[in-house]
């Protein structure tokens, strides 16, 4: 299925690939990439009001 929305590549080690499949069975989402995209919602959510990274991290 095409589609207008912009794509990228992510690379990650077999423990996150399998946190982020058990995230999409719990969540019974209907891809990885539908789970992806709410994992990172969620994170940059709970960023918003978080203090920024201090420059020596």
């Amino acid at each position: 299925m095409a589609t207008s929305k912009p794509r990228y590549t992510v690379s990650v080690d077999d423990e996150l690939f399998q946190q982020i499949e058990d995230f999409r069975y719990q969540y019974r989402y209907a891809t990885r990439s539908q789970a992806t995209c709410e994992l990172i919602r969620r994170g940059l959510a709970s960023l918003k009001d978080a203090p920024p990274p201090s420059k020596d991290s």
